[in-house]
């Protein structure tokens, strides 16, 4: 078993569908007075049926008072790791520490060409991510003396001064599936972000990236356990359970609860654009996964 004993949090992937054009904000606002934690968004700028995520995430946490707001991921080759560093303290400070980075890779590359960008190959991709991390945090660095200087084989910044700094500790969490993306996460982000359905051994999939995460943590000097393990999950709500997330709240309560005990996940997205299933999800379903995993910790 394998506890890292993260605060569990629970939140929710909201498709931002443009059409109707205010739906995906108001289930941010559903998410928001149902208590759940996080509101995420999926990022898909080359796609005209979806809202810009950024500015969605913007009009979001206007319209909202407590929850976190975060890309689910965003799209790095399409957008700069300095202006992500600044756009996200900004608003950070402006809504009093509420916003997280979500970041991936890139994916869809004909997408991401077609807008401008460069096609990267997955060696590139994670090399790129990893500089870009740097620039990311060197801005937020606002207190260390002198100017950002990162020389990069993909970013460069010299001269560019540091800061702001979000309010809070902002965490940099990561879309990973594969080894060479799951050890940079482990030498230099805070979270790792993979979606249950593109993992093909199903939850049990898991323990190879903690494995991954952990070793290299651990080369690097860091502690495990200052990665946090996210899941983004997907299921049904029913009468009578079936399978894994399928079935009543008590049976969902189980299952991932189950999942932080034996893989130390402790935060789960659902993705779901049903404004029912997440008031159910935040009323049935975290308290009593909680409560589990609370009497069965030390």
């Amino acid at each position: 078993m394998t506890d890292y004993g993260h605060e569990l949090l629970f939140g929710t992937f909201i498709t931002p569908t443009a059409q109707p054009v205010h739906q995906a904000v108001e289930l941010a606002v559903v998410a928001d007075r149902a208590g759940l934690d996080l509101a995420t968004f999926q990022d898909h700028p080359y796609l005209p049926k979806f809202h810009d995520t950024w500015t969605l995430i913007t009009y979001a946490a206007a319209r909202t008072s407590r929850i976190r707001l975060s890309g689910n991921v965003l799209s790095l080759p399409l957008r700069q790791p300095a202006v992500l560093a600044r756009s996200h303290a900004s608003l950070d400070r402006l809504t009093g520490g509420r916003i997280e980075l979500g970041l991936g890779a890139g994916a869809f590359w004909d997408g991401i060409e077609a807008m401008g960008a460069r096609r990267l190959t997955p060696g590139q991709a994670v090399s790129a991510l990893g500089e870009a991390i740097r620039v990311i945090r060197a801005v937020w660095d606002a207190d260390r003396p002198g100017p950002v200087s990162v020389h990069g084989e993909f970013y460069q910044a010299e001269g560019l001064k540091r800061g702001p700094a979000p309010a809070h500790d902002m965490s940099i969490w990561v879309g990973a599936y594969k080894p060479r993306m799951l050890r940079l996460i482990g030498r230099a982000a805070d979270g790792v972000l993979p979606s249950l359905s593109y993992l093909e051994g199903g939850p049990g999939d898991y323990a190879t990236i903690n494995e991954h995460i952990d070793d290299s943590a651990r080369e690097s000097g860091r502690d495990p356990a200052r990665v946090r393990r996210l899941l983004n999950i997907n299921g049904t709500f029913s009468q009578f359970g079936r399978s894994f997330l399928n079935g009543p709240a008590e049976q969902w309560a189980e299952d991932l609860a189950g999942l932080a005990l034996e893989h130390g996940i402790s935060t789960f997205i659902l993705a779901t654009d049903d404004p029912a299933t997440i008031e159910e999800y935040a009323a049935e379903v975290a308290p009593a996964v909680r409560e589990l995993v609370a009497a069965e910790r030390p």
